[in-house]
């Protein structure tokens, strides 16, 4: 098995919750199934949602937020925001702005993003943080965590497979938030 030091578990790693609600776990099978996933979870969305995503590059976390982007009706392609670190796509049908944000270049936590007003935008629009654990968390109690890790096993069978799982934290996304339901509608 290879060893993976320990700062890139940490960078991977959500930070622990001491308020968790739902949470799914789903295995995708390709790009296709993955945006339907955000699709899937933008019906679930509303402004002022937080949506923190974590994986390695190449995991999905941008065709997962084009989905969620489709999802939400919003204006324009939505492609990875990492040189410009954010992208807002207004809506074209009266619903949420959708906030797209790459924290990966970025070191330090809130203090260092606080030039993207993100506590602004946050009420009326649904933000999404690609690499944004333990740099985030602070703009809402109320957050949606999405892992998606590449599945192990045979290379050509698995390349494009992913486990994702999605955490709720906080009273929004306690029982009833809809997440149990995300990982059935995929299979239908």
């Amino acid at each position: 098995m290879e060893e993976v030091p320990l700062e890139a578990q940490r960078s991977q790693a959500p930070a622990p919750e001491a308020e968790t609600g739902a949470e799914t776990r789903i295995t995708i099978d390709s790009p296709d199934a993955m945006q339907e996933l955000g699709r899937r979870i933008a019906a679930l969305l509303r402004p002022g949602d937080l949506v923190l995503l974590t994986g390695e590059l190449g995991a999905g976390k941008t065709t997962l937020t084009r989905g969620l982007g489709e999802g939400l009706g919003v204006r324009g392609a939505v492609t990875s925001p990492t040189f410009v670190i954010a992208r807002v796509h207004p809506s074209l049908t009266g619903g949420p702005a959708l906030v797209h944000v790459d924290a990966y270049r970025l070191g330090g936590g809130l203090d260092e993003m606080e030039d993207l007003d993100l506590d602004v935008s946050l009420p009326e629009s649904v933000v999404v943080v690609e690499w944004g654990d333990g740099k985030v968390e602070e703009l809402a109690d109320d957050r949606l965590h999405v892992v998606i890790a590449r599945a192990v096993g045979h290379e050509e069978v698995l390349d494009d497979v992913r486990e994702v799982s999605v955490r709720g934290v906080g009273a929004r996304w306690g029982a009833g938030a809809g997440l149990d339901a995300l990982a059935g509608a995929l299979s239908e």
